[in-house]
């Protein structure tokens, strides 16, 4: 019983400090970022100032958020809606097995609409 209660209070406490670590480099690169780049969403363009400055986020671009280079290359400022779109896009594609537009399955049309075109032209001389 002793052996348990030991084993979640290292699990909670290395939990917390897991936490406390995410938010520390969580606040040094959004800092970092809004240094960086204009209070201006990427995708949206909407502004921010003021007490709606805490609505724009950093999307990392490559998904890793270790990837922190001190110029800023692998962030853009995003906000909140328009980050959550990023990550649902993403989810589904991830669904779909990462297909990207225009993958998947050729079609099977046999419909040739400017298959006589040069024969059509030609007439018309």
């Amino acid at each position: 019983m002793e052996d348990e209660l030991n084993m979640k209070n290292s699990l909670e406490n290395t939990l917390s400090e897991a936490r406390r670590e995410q938010e520390r480099r969580e606040k040094s690169y959004r800092e970092r970022a809004l240094k960086i780049y204009p209070w201006i969403c990427a995708r949206c363009g909407r502004e921010f100032t003021g007490k709606r400055l805490r609505e724009l986020t950093v999307h990392h671009r490559d998904h890793n958020h270790d990837n922190n280079p001190p110029d800023g290359s692998n962030w853009e400022l995003l906000c909140l809606y328009c980050h959550d779109n990023e990550h649902s896009r993403d989810a589904v594609a991830d669904a779909y097995g990462g297909l990207d537009a225009g993958d998947g399955p050729s079609s099977s049309s046999t419909h040739r609409p400017f298959a006589d075109l040069a024969k059509l032209l030609k007439e018309k001389k």
